[in-house]
């Protein structure tokens, strides 16, 4: 069975201009509420595993159960998210990924451009299919509800990506896909996110060459998604809105059945929380 590669995937999605949605997960269920959303909609998806995540679920095991659905021509794909070791993206890279981000953000942009490129050269030797994501532009690391902006994040015309830096990585590096900063963090501000600067991703994809990546989806707008995608992003990460979903729904379900003891029963509804906001995200960034 052909199937489309992942770099298929996204060059349709820039030439409808629509995204490709990237969730994350680290366990079973994640993984069931990614896959039934993409069934429903019929519609290609990227599962997401940060390193955190794949050391919680297994790396190989991760990959054995996208695998599984792939054998049934489902287009789905497994992305290593935010790598912050080359060892570590050699490691996905024997294992198969179809993607992996190698983030050197907090570095020099020398330093980063090094790590990044020792990762292509490697992939490339191995695997040249497989699609390296570098990020330059610090937008903080964790997926949480905060009180205020990450430690270390600040968004300002001084720290979110140039055009043309952007291009020189881009060049440099060999990259084939890239994450710039242009108001985005990751986690949620419970006084609500910064603005996306939108002419900033327009003049960056037009100067990086290669389709960009938007990290730190949760607590973006719409509308704001609409307008990025219409930019130049072809690919949006959503992570701590579904991690929110997966908790509410298990408080709900334990609160409303306290004598429950089988985890496929009080999980269920934890599942379907998470579906719906993969459902609702998917929709959106594909135009539906």
């Amino acid at each position: 069975m052909n199937m489309k590669s992942l770099r298929e995937y996204i060059k349709e999605a820039e030439e409808k201009k629509i995204a490709i949605g990237h969730f994350n997960i680290s366990n079973s269920e994640g993984f069931w509420a990614v896959v039934n959303a993409s069934k429903k909609l019929n519609l290609p998806v990227i599962i997401g595993v940060s390193e955190g995540e794949r050391d919680f679920i297994g790396v190989k095991q991760v990959k054995a159960l996208v695998d599984t659905i792939k054998t049934e021509g489902l287009p789905i794909f497994l992305n290593a998210d935010h790598t912050y070791s080359v060892d570590r993206v050699k490691e996905v890279i024997d294992a198969g990924f179809d993607a992996v981000i190698i983030d050197g953000a907090e570095k020099s942009f020398e330093e980063n451009i090094i790590m990044t490129k020792e990762s292509v050269d490697y992939k490339n030797s191995k695997n040249p299919e497989i699609l390296i994501e570098a990020e330059y532009g610090f937008i903080g690391k964790s997926s949480k509800v905060l009180d205020e902006l990450p430690h270390g994040v600040e968004v300002s015309e001084n720290t979110m990506t140039k055009p043309d830096e952007a291009a020189q990585f881009v060049k440099e590096s060999g990259i084939d896909l890239f994450a710039p900063a242009v108001g985005n963090i990751h986690g949620m501000v419970k006084g609500g996110n910064p603005k996306i600067d939108i002419e900033r991703i327009r003049q960056i994809r037009e100067s990086a060459g290669v389709p960009l990546v938007l990290h730190g989806g949760s607590g973006i707008t719409d509308e704001e998604f609409k307008q990025a995608i219409e930019a130049g992003i072809s690919i949006i990460h959503i992570n701590t809105e579904i991690r929110l979903a997966y908790k509410q729904g298990i408080q709900k379900s334990l609160i409303e059945n306290p004598d429950e003891i089988a985890p496929y029963k009080y999980l269920k509804p934890a599942v379907q929380a998470m579906q719906t906001v993969v459902e609702k995200r998917m929709a959106l960034f594909a135009g539906l």
